[in-house]
Order: structure tokens, then sequence, then C-alpha cells
């Protein structure tokens, strides 16, 4: 029996997808890099069919690329003709919410905001969040350790499960759905999973943190003259708010050029930076007392030059429109984006650097900067005259070796796939390389799991620092 024949026998017709069955969704993630339709897609609606898939595969040796929301920015679910892609849209679902334990259990395929409501509705707070809310999917944001904008508060996703079902490449379900934060029971399997991207194993259920619903949230744009005040304002708003819970920081270009293309004018002036602080509160706490002190004294003290407090969840809601950039992608559809993360201290004189270098490189090119800031997080929009991959190449070259000398990591919150896969060692020396290999081949032993993705080939040689070169 022929490998697609014995998919079709044990998990369906309706379940395999090939031919003209298969859509144009399938050949890429969000950075547009795929370009090639898998053999065959496997839609499984259950634990057990996962299991079955990927058993019939590894005997059959037949690489599977997993596939959640296709938001993933880093090619980590782009399959190649010889791939099967393995989408769990159709493992979908709210399982559990244990309002004891203030946990909830997920499967993968459940779209984020799906997950998000379904908390909200039994009065509690999913802490992950991304702007991608609406279509990323539970399983994708654990399989590569998403961060998003409450990080601060909230932690990365890793930070928010407590436990996790993976099915490994030879079809065993490792089931590990634990509700308890402590559990001191010899090596925790589950963070060998997040952050993986599916190259070990794919995660099908979770048991996620659930958190207090805040019951309203106080949002303020400030005006800033300098990198140095926003890293004092960040440290002034956690030592004077009780529960910041957002600080975005936008350079002036990137706030500028979003704010033009939304329409939307907050300031007579421009400034050198733009800043989002936001507060959660709860119950009958009154916050904006406390807010308009943290503001005052940050003025008072020379930190800020301006600042508006959202009186409504509209202006809220604007401010937060600039900082998402969702307009950007059509204005500049051949952009390129870099998400790293450095010491906060150092994030000011690597974007003048890097700025600097970039536009050397590409005079007239669009180079934009703004990120987290309080957990470390920039990001980076460069779109050149024709967004070529030469253009590409050279802009990775540029951006990551200075990653490398600034001693950040070349990827923050959106995984390694294939984009970034070359530049591993700029943030991981060999001695690390060597045993990511050795679990991935304990755990994988015949590579079926998305092969290429995350760890480069043996041959590709440690960055020079590594080799104590650098």
């Amino acid at each position: 029996m022929t490998l697609i024949k014995e998919l079709k026998s044990a998990l369906g017709e309706e379940t395999v997808l090939t031919g003209d069955r298969i859509g144009g969704r399938y050949r890429s993630d969000e950075s547009h890099t795929g370009r090639e339709l898998p053999l065959a897609v496997l839609r499984p609606a259950t634990v057990e069919a996962v299991s079955k898939a990927l058993s019939i595969c590894d005997r059959h040796r037949q690489s599977i690329v997993p596939q959640g929301g296709l938001t993933g920015l880093a090619g980590g679910a782009n399959p190649r003709t010889t791939d099967i892609a393995l989408s769990l849209e159709r493992l979908s679902g709210v399982e559990e919410i244990d309002s004891a334990a203030a946990t909830m259990t997920v499967y993968a395929g459940t779209p984020l905001e799906v997950a998000q409501r379904a908390a909200e509705e039994a009065g509690f707070l999913l802490p992950i969040d991304l702007g991608s809310r609406g279509s990323c999917q539970i399983g994708g944001n654990i399989a590569t350790n998403a961060g998003g904008i409450r990080v601060i508060r909230h932690g990365v996703t890793r930070d928010n499960v407590l436990g996790l079902e993976a099915v490994i490449a030879d079809g065993t379900v490792l089931c590990s759905l634990s509700k308890v934060l402590k559990n001191n029971t010899g090596y925790d399997l589950r963070q060998l999973f997040i952050g993986s991207e599916g190259t070990l194993g794919i995660v099908t259920r979770a048991v996620l943190k659930l958190k207090p619903l805040p019951t309203s949230r106080s949002t303020a744009l400030c005006a800033l003259g300098s990198y140095d005040n926003a890293v004092a304002l960040l440290r002034m708003a956690q030592v004077m708010l009780a529960n910041v819970s957002a600080f975005e920081v936008m350079w002036e270009s990137y706030f500028r050029f979003n704010a033009d293309l939304l329409g939307l004018k907050f300031f007579e002036a421009d400034f050198p930076f733009t800043v989002i602080v936001e507060e959660d509160l709860f119950g009958g706490e009154q916050g904006t007392e406390r807010f308009e002190t943290f503001l005052g004294a940050a003025l008072e003290a020379g930190l800020i030059e301006d600042a508006l407090i959202a009186q409504s969840e509209k202006e809220a809601r604007n401010f937060w429109a600039v900082r998402e950039g969702s307009a950007i992608d059509k204005a500049l559809p051949s952009l390129f984006n870099f998400d790293i993360s450095m010491p906060i201290g150092g994030i000011g004189d690597f974007v003048e650097e890097c700025g600097a270098a970039l536009l050397a490189r590409f005079p007239g090119a669009h180079v934009s900067f703004f990120g987290h800031i309080g957990d470390s997080n920039l990001h980076i929009i460069v779109a050149t005259a024709d967004g070529s991959e030469e253009d590409l190449h050279a802009t990775d070259k540029i951006t990551y070796d200075l990653v490398r000398r600034y001693s950040g990591s070349i990827s923050a919150e959106h995984g390694v796939g294939t984009l970034k896969r070359d530049y591993l060692g700029h943030s991981r020396n060999p001695e690390e390389l060597a045993v990511m290999r050795r679990i991935k081949a304990a755990l994988d032993p015949n590579g079926i799991l998305n092969p290429g993705k995350v760890l480069p080939p043996a041959t590709v040689l440690p960055s020079p620092r590594a080799r104590g070169e650098g």
C-alpha cells in the first residue's frame, strides 16, 4: 500500500488533501517566502489521528511540516514539494475551564482570540496576547514561544503553559496536562516542545494559566526626547503604577509613518520617541488619579515632553492602531520584518548604528524601529526599492552581525524557521547547537519533523564570536 493510500485508509478521505484539493494558503506563512505546495495536507481532528499520521509517516520516512494559523514570519511552516503538511486547524476548541485552578485546557488548533473570549466569558484573562490574535493558533503560539504586548506583566507563552500534550515522531503521545504550578518530578518535558517549532513533536493540547480579568485599563500616549528617557520612564512606571501591562516604544519614523497612513494626529510637533503606557485596573479600583500623578511626576522630572490619556476605548484603540501598524503591509508590500532582543541599555545605540548602516547600504529605503522594550524586544521594518532576495540577505547580514556584537538574540518572539536558521550561531554557541542536535536525534531519529527548520546544517560554521575570534 502506498503512503497516501495508507493515510487515507487510516484517517479518512476527508482528512487527506491531495492534488487540486490543496489550497494555495498551505504554501507559506506570513513571511510569503514559501513557493511550493506540499505533497499532501493532513487535517486531523483528534489527537489519535495526529498519532496515527505520524506513526505512518515515520515508518515511511516521510517528512512532516506542522502548520497552525500560518501567521509566522520566519518560514517555519513552509513546506517543500516532497513534504506533507499537517494542519491543526480542525483540532480546535476549549476542552475545559477550571475556575478553581484558574486554568484552561485547549486544543492546539484553537485561534488565540477564541480562547481569549472563552476565558473572558468565564471571568478570566488569558494573558497571551498578539496582534495576530484573530488568526494565530494556540499550538503555534506554543511552538514558537510567542511573546506579544503583555510580556512585561505576564511573561512569554512559555511562562503561561502549565501542562502540555505532544505527539513525537513515532506517534507516541506524551500527555502531561498538569494544572499545578509546583511540579518537581524529574525532567520538565513540556519545555522541550515550547519554542521547538515542531521539530521535536507536534503540540496537540495545553493547559494554560488564567489571570484575574481587568475591569478597565488606563492608557497614555507619551512624547519623549530620548531613548534614555524612555528607559527611565519605564522604571518610574514600574514603581508608581501597580499593574503596568504594556510599555511600547516607537521611534519617530515608525510612529509618524503609521499615524499618517491612518490619518491620525496626536501632537502638534514630531518627537524622537512615542510611548504607550498601559495599566490594568481591577474591581472598583480607580486608577485615573494614580495615572495622572505618574504622568505629572514624569513631566516634572523632564522624562516626557507631552502626554495624552485616552478618554475612551476608541482613543485607546487609535493609540494601539499606530503601534500595531496594520496599514504598513499594504503601504510597503515588500517590507522585511526583524524581531530581535538585547539588553535594554544597548537598544538605543543599536538602533542608531543599525539604522545608519541600513540606509548607507540602501539609500532612500524605509527603515523604522519599534518594540516592547520592557522585555528587551525590538522590531525593525525595512523596505528597499525592489525587496529582492538579494536585498533581504544583505539586510540580514547587517542586522544580525550587529545583534551578535551587542550580545543579543536574532529572534525574540517569532521563531527561527528557515529565514534565521543560518544565523543561529550568532546567538548560540557550538556546544549548545550540538546538544540541540542530540535532542533532535533522540526524539526524531528519522528526521521527519519539520526538516531543515531551526537547526542549521552541521557544516555551517558557528559565529566568529563563538569560535573565539571576535
